[in-house]
């Protein structure tokens, strides 16, 4: 037990880091916290051992993973069904060709530049196709941007780009079976009950019962989550979609969404995005580096030829072309599921492992570093400000309210 606790102690050492490395040089915190992996998992490497950090480890694979679930979550909590539906023309479009543009671009490049075989260069295709719903609500979220119309547009055609890797990895890779029937039909079971039990049980227990609310949706998440992982899927795309059926819920208690936040952002996802910083091994990179940089030009060369023209027809601003396209080009939580993936099943080797997680993270770190740095449309962000402040105001209402009964914590 001794073990667990030092390890978890390194990992939130590392994760303050992080936090105060981001804070003196002014990028996204969960962008450093990838960063202070790979160098971690380097030096760790190279004076100690492979597993120095322990990243393998059971216990920390499940609270990376759950971080990935309850990001992903909040980030569906902040696209509203009527938002979605006002949007859809936006979303779909984006969401499609950001998703196909990539998919049969870096399946080309695998395939003729690179020689690996057709089952290889069609999951690379895949890994390389998503977008990084972590990454981008993480940098959404820091900026305020979560809370425009813009943002809220990034997020829904973040949500239909990976739609489109996570079906394409079942029709060509998974095993349709009944596990995937009962999968499908416990989920659209369990999320179309939510909607109409979840408010009676709020009315009723939430302000007698201690933090109800964070029980319940963490009983659901997981729930949904051990469904997706026995059907051979993913949990995190139930959990896009219980956010979207939970917003409405949940989007007037303000104090709940912090306190949810912060259990997240400040606990569970260092561990995701650390984890996986320390998954890159520079060791194969440096061994070739040419199939890296063949795979991230066509990973990101193909996302900003295919978005940017059709972006253009949404967004007037110069900026708001170009950071919205850079967000889209980032990846991370499915390309490193869909790599993983197909290193377990023999569809790849350990050394294109290496290159496509690579390629997803340099993704995620590079296209939003470049964002920030020239294209933050700060004109947008004044605009948040301004509603943040608003809610500001409510938390402190409704916190001086709670103090008042001290149970009502739910």
């Amino acid at each position: 037990m001794e073990q667990i606790y030092a390890t978890a102690a390194l990992w939130m050492g590392l994760a303050l880091i992080a936090t105060f490395l981001a804070s003196r040089l002014r990028i996204s915190t969960a962008l450093m916290e990838i960063l202070v992996g790979i160098v971690a998992a380097a030096v760790a490497t190279r004076f100690i051992g492979s597993d120095a950090l322990g990243a393998d480890q059971e216990w920390l694979r499940f609270l990376a993973s759950a971080g990935a679930v309850l990001l992903t979550f909040l980030a569906g909590a902040e696209l509203e069904p009527a938002v979605m539906r006002a949007k859809w023309k936006e979303v779909s479009l984006i969401g499609v060709i950001g998703f196909a543009a990539p998919f049969l671009g870096c399946a080309a490049v695998a395939r003729f530049a690179l020689g690996w075989s057709g089952p290889a260069s069609w999951l690379a295709g895949i890994a390389l196709s998503t977008t990084s719903m972590a990454v981008v609500y993480s940098v959404l979220l820091e900026t305020g941007l979560n809370q425009t119309g813009f943002g809220k547009g990034i997020l829904g055609a973040c949500f239909v780009n990976d739609l489109g890797t996570v079906v394409a990895l079942g029709l060509i890779f998974s095993p349709f079976t009944w596990h995937t029937v009962a999968f499908v039909l416990g989920s659209a079971a369990t999320l179309a009950l939510l909607p109409v039990l979840t408010p009676r049980l709020i009315d009723r227990y939430a302000h007698r019962t201690a933090a109800f609310r964070t029980k319940w949706l963490l009983g659901i998440l997981f729930g949904l989550g051990a469904l997706a992982t026995w059907a051979g899927s993913e949990a995190v795309l139930p959990a896009y979609i219980a956010g979207m059926l939970f917003s409405r819920v949940i989007a007037g208690d303000h104090t709940f969404v912090r306190r949810f936040r912060t259990l997240t952002v400040g606990f569970l996802t260092p561990f995701y995005f650390l984890r996986a910083g320390s998954l890159v091994s520079l060791t194969a990179l440096g061994g070739a580096p040419l199939a890296f940089l063949a795979l991230f030009a066509a990973k990101v060369g193909t996302k900003i030829f295919g978005l940017y023209p059709a972006i253009r027809f949404i967004r007037r601003d110069p900026k708001e072309r170009w950071y919205y396209t850079l967000l889209m080009s980032t990846g991370l939580t499915f390309g490193t599921i869909s790599a993983l993936f197909g290193l377990t099943h023999g569809i790849i080797t350990q050394a294109q492992y290496s290159y496509l997680v690579a390629v997803v993270i340099g993704s995620a770190v590079i296209p939003t570093l470049i964002a920030n740095a020239r294209f933050l449309p700060k004109h947008l962000m004044a605009t948040a400000a301004e509603t943040s402040a608003v809610e500001q105001q409510r938390v402190v209402t409704d916190y001086q309210a709670s103090e008042s009964e001290p149970a009502e914590e739910g």
